[in-house]
């Protein structure tokens, strides 16, 4: 049966190749394409409208809220453990030896503001590096600097309880 449908086919073909659709066959698919067509480019408009919008939002949050987060408190631990300890060290030492230097300088006034706006000056640059840190490009080489200015006023606090020691044996031998 197969066989006798292609040879009606292969027989008639030019007869079927003859026969078109009318224009207005041709005028009602047209209409209905040009009806559809814009729906399907809304509706692309609309899906593409809404995905950048959410890739807009996703990028303002991230602004607002992943970046700032380089900006906030920097602890010196947090750039290198090691030196963090070594800065808490010098820290300690610090803070004994201005006790013993505040010991030794009660009964000299001047000695002991002499030496104290030393110190505050070390301090403040200190405290200036402490602010810096968050915003450096090179927070390492920040937190290098903070603990070399420890190990400077270490070094300054020995000197003065030399001078201190060095004055208070002088006071002592002129009282004898």
């Amino acid at each position: 049966m197969k066989n006798n449908i292609e040879n009606f086919v292969k027989q008639n073909r030019r007869d079927f190749d003859v026969f078109e659709p009318s224009d207005a066959v041709w005028d009602k698919i047209e209409a209905a394409l040009d009806g559809q067509q814009p729906k399907k480019s809304l509706r692309l408009y609309m899906w593409s409208s809404i995905a950048a919008s959410i890739v807009i939002i996703s990028g303002i949050f991230w602004l607002l809220a992943v970046k700032p987060q380089k900006g906030g408190p920097v602890d010196i631990a947090d750039v290198n453990p090691a030196i963090a300890q070594r800065e808490v060290r010098f820290a300690g030492m610090i803070e004994e030896k201005r006790d013993s230097l505040q010991v030794l300088t009660e009964n000299q006034p001047e000695l002991s503001k002499k030496f104290s706006l030393d110190l505050e000056k070390l301090d403040a640059d200190y405290e200036k590096l402490k602010k810096e840190l968050p915003q450096s490009p090179n927070p390492t080489l920040v937190v290098k600097a903070m603990v070399k200015n420890r190990e400077i006023q270490l070094g300054i606090l020995n000197q003065q309880l030399l001078i201190a020691n060095q004055v208070n044996g002088n006071k002592k031998e002129d009282q004898l």
